[in-house]
């Protein structure tokens, strides 16, 4: 692995989040079972991931629409 690409657990962790989920709960159960991590620790890699250009540009889709969202959570505060 260079030092330009993503971890298979940064990938990963990407790729969770362009899934659709059905209903509560079932994202956190998914990382549990696949990832092998609690949800608290998963969020904290998600947030970091947002400002790792490296994510950008592995999915920017995914990583602009999450900015997007984090951005319009703090604004409410």
């Amino acid at each position: 692995m260079t030092e330009e690409e993503l971890s298979a657990r940064d990938r990963a962790v990407l790729a969770l989040e362009r899934r659709d989920w059905p209903g509560p709960g079932a994202k956190e159960r998914a990382v549990r079972e696949e990832l092998g991590m609690v949800p608290v620790r998963y969020y904290q890699l998600l947030n970091a991931l947002l400002d790792d250009p490296r994510a950008l540009a592995h999915d920017p889709i995914t990583v602009n629409r999450l900015r997007r969202v984090r951005e319009s959570r703090r604004e409410e505060r």
